[in-house]
């Protein structure tokens, strides 16, 4: 790992500052990649940004900055996207600040702007050391999402392919996944959850091995079979369908042959049972049979207080008596034999009886 202090003027900064959405934001004499194509878009608000022109109006320091040095020796901004905006935009004359735009500055004070010295961390090393680096020093400003590091780790050809489908704001994949998907394209969360899908979690691997790839086409083309299957499975969307993890169950579940009507039926009942807390659990639970994804309401501690003393303490498994912490509420009828979480249905075991219960 290779860290290296630089002072860099703003005049050096905005040199060649363009903002495209074939090119994305370069700085530095076309040197600096700004905000990649497809990348975060700009989100800092009026009063943040006038903060750093004002900062630099009176010559106070701003936060230092954080390069990743790239292959070809260009540099990616870590940290101090959303700074290095601010200083260029305004120099360029996109907005004023106080009423007045750069050009109306009288020449002294622009001069003094434009030879401002940013203090600039420059990084060069091994994927898994810059990455390690860069999360240590992500601590301020706009903070970068886990997946914005990693884009940054290993940018290259199939990084900036992937982000045209998934990285902005009404891009191909929010346009078919958004009723499914929690999070934002901009802050990188679609992308992150795509790829978590497809590398069965790992992530890392995945984009260390596709990063000299020209196109993402593959990443894509999964997505889309992914939410396909979900739409022709569970055919009526629902708000509490966003965040379950459908590519992970697309994975184990995409060979199996289902009838969607007899879908939507049970899922209709599962909606109107009261004793399902965790409505987003019912689709892995129709899947997989496991109740643990609907959070089955639990018996409250005044049923279990009435239902102990009904029973005066005694297990009616073993019929030895116990102290009620020693105890366990249990569904006489289980709930997936129709019985529900009421005091007419509850009986109190011992731990060990209970559990045994529900071993079998």
């Amino acid at each position: 790992m290779k860290i290296e202090l630089k002072e860099i003027t703003i005049r050096e900064l905005a040199n060649g500052y363009k903002d495209s959405a074939e090119a994305g934001v370069v700085g530095y004499g076309g040197k600096l990649d700004i905000r990649p194509p497809y990348q975060r878009e700009f989100i800092y608000k009026d009063k943040q940004r006038d903060a750093v022109i004002n900062t630099v109006t009176k010559n106070f320091p701003l936060n230092v900055m954080y390069w990743a040095v790239r292959e070809d020796g260009n540099y990616e901004v870590i940290d101090g996207q959303q700074r290095t905006i601010s200083v260029c935009q305004y120099v360029i004359g996109d907005f004023s600040y106080q009423s007045l735009y750069f050009h109306n500055l009288p020449k002294d004070k622009q001069e003094q702007i434009l030879k401002y010295q940013l203090t600039v961390y420059l990084c060069s090393g091994t994927d898994s050391e810059k990455l390690e680096w860069f999360r240590t020093i992500n601590i301020a400003g706009e903070k970068l999402t886990d997946q914005e590091l990693r884009n940054a780790v290993y940018a290259g050809s199939w990084v900036s392919d992937a982000k045209r489908y998934f990285s902005k704001t009404g891009c191909a994949a929010y346009g078919i996944g958004s009723d499914y998907l929690n999070g934002s394209p901009i802050r990188q969360e679609y992308l992150e959850t795509a790829i978590d899908w497809m590398s069965n979690g790992e992530i890392e691997s995945y984009m260390a091995t596709h990063q000299h790839e020209k196109i993402a086409v593959e990443l894509w083309n999964y997505f889309q079979s992914v939410i396909n299957w979900v739409a022709a499975t569970f055919t009526t969307r629902r708000k509490f369908m966003k965040g379950v993890e459908w590519g992970k169950l697309y994975n184990e579940f995409k060979n199996k042959k289902y009838d969607p009507k007899a879908i939507e039926k049970e899922t209709a009942k599962l909606i109107a049972d009261d004793d399902v807390t965790k409505k987003s659990g019912i689709y892995p639970y129709i899947l997989t049979r496991d109740e643990k994804y609907l959070s089955i309401r639990a018996f409250t501690d005044s049923m279990k207080q009435k239902v102990y003393e009904r029973q005066k303490g005694i297990c009616p498994k073993c019929k030895k008596k116990y102290a009620l912490e020693e105890m366990e509420a249990d569904h006489i009828t289980p709930w997936h034999e129709g019985g529900k979480t009421t005091e007419d249905n509850c009986q109190m075991l011992c731990k060990d009886d209970n559990r045994r219960k529900s071993g079998k």
